[in-house]
């Protein structure tokens, strides 16, 4: 990773780098996805409405410093990195999903526990370590946030992934970082680390 990269609490006024990142990404999702309320169905209805839902609510949120669009940037200078960062009461719909409704490693106090929901990278960034270094400084950054555990649910397998199929990180970016599986199953793994 280029020494020249720089982490930092994504802001308002990270939002013109945060939109042209999901521009030059593809992706129509602006972090949305755990706060939809409607089917898969109608999620996808809504991302092929040309962003512009979603492009706004992601702006009001961040603008109103909502945990709906906490998160990290990668700055070199311009925004080359993204990663969601939540309080686990704000993505609830990330612990409704099939793989992890009901999991034992979930119950008890859930209060400080936050979320990483997703990692986006610059396509020309990528493979260098910024992934690593988003989550080097999520577990730096979320205690002033009140933070005292962080969770991650990336996908693993032993075949070759596409980029796209890492949206909520690179597993090995969590490990490099002191996350330890909490409940194993493939190809979704539980994370975890404690601040």
């Amino acid at each position: 990773m280029s020494a020249a990269i720089a982490i930092a609490a994504a802001g308002p006024e990270h939002l013109s780098g945060l939109e042209a990142l999901f521009e030059a990404v593809g992706t129509a999702c602006y972090c949305r996805f755990f706060h939809f309320g409607g089917t898969n169905n109608a999620w996808l209805a809504r991302c092929s409405d040309g962003q512009g839902e979603n492009r706004r609510e992601f702006a009001e949120a961040l603008a109103a410093g909502s945990d709906e669009a906490r998160g990290v940037v990668a700055l070199a200078p311009d925004v080359i990195g993204w990663l969601k960062v939540a309080p686990v009461a704000a993505v609830t719909k990330a612990y409704e999903r099939r793989p992890y409704k009901g999991l034992p490693c979930f119950a008890g106090d859930r209060d400080g526990v936050f979320l990483i929901g997703c990692a986006v990278v610059h396509p020309d960034h990528r493979r260098r370590g910024v992934a690593t270094a988003l989550v080097a400084g999520a577990v730096e950054l979320a205690p002033a946030w009140g933070a005292r555990a962080l969770e991650a649910l990336p996908r693993r397998s032993k075949e070759p992934l596409r980029d796209e199929e890492l949206w909520t990180g690179p597993a090995s970016a969590f490990t490099k970082n002191g996350f330890v599986e909490v409940h194993s199953f493939e190809p979704y793994p539980v994370l975890r680390r404690a601040l």
